[in-house]
């Protein structure tokens, strides 16, 4: 008969191994790693759960700052929990108003929600603190504008045309090539 053993689910040997020097060729870690890096890398390779967990790790280490609620609200955002994810961004925005990264996350929740007019403000309120810099939010801002059917930021008309008198009271409107 073969026995295995498992760890334990914290991720030690067991209560009888603490204290114990690790084995010889085992680098020491003495610094944690930055839970919202960790997260942002996560959620870069799509696991966007272990994400969210390590941005709850970044929260114990740093508290409940804008930074890591816009991360949690993202995490969110991209699992599907979009009420989750929307409180979170507003928290965030209650904290810093001018932080980009949670206006536009915010407006891409809003957007999934069908909440198109809202969009359109919360993208063009991120879009001017951003001064125009991100394409990604451009393309959302664009989109909602789109989306809500005003054409006031379309391409500007480029045909010319000329309006020619015919008579005393009377004008035709000629498009010129």
């Amino acid at each position: 008969m073969i026995a295995l053993a498992a760890c334990q689910p914290s991720g030690g040997l067991g209560p009888g191994y603490q204290g114990l020097p690790p084995p010889p060729g085992t680098p020491e870690i003495t610094e944690a790693v930055d839970g919202l890096i960790v997260g942002h890398r996560l959620m870069a390779a799509g696991e966007y759960e272990l994400a969210l967990k390590a941005y709850y790790r970044a929260a114990a280490d740093q508290g409940m700052t804008a930074d890591v609620l816009s991360a949690v609200g993202s995490a969110n955002l991209r699992l599907g929990r979009l009420g989750q994810a929307e409180t979170q961004l507003r928290r965030a925005l209650d904290q810093d108003d001018r932080f980009v990264p949670a206006w536009n996350n915010l407006g891409v929740v809003l957007m999934e929600k069908g909440e198109v007019g809202e969009a359109r403000r919360v993208f063009e309120t991120a879009f001017a603190l951003d001064s125009g810099h991100s394409d990604d939010i451009r393309q959302n801002l664009l989109l909602a504008i789109a989306k809500t059917g005003d054409t006031a930021y379309a391409e500007p008309n480029k045909n010319d045309f000329e309006l020619v008198r015919r008579g005393s009271d009377r004008y035709l409107l000629l498009a010129t090539p």
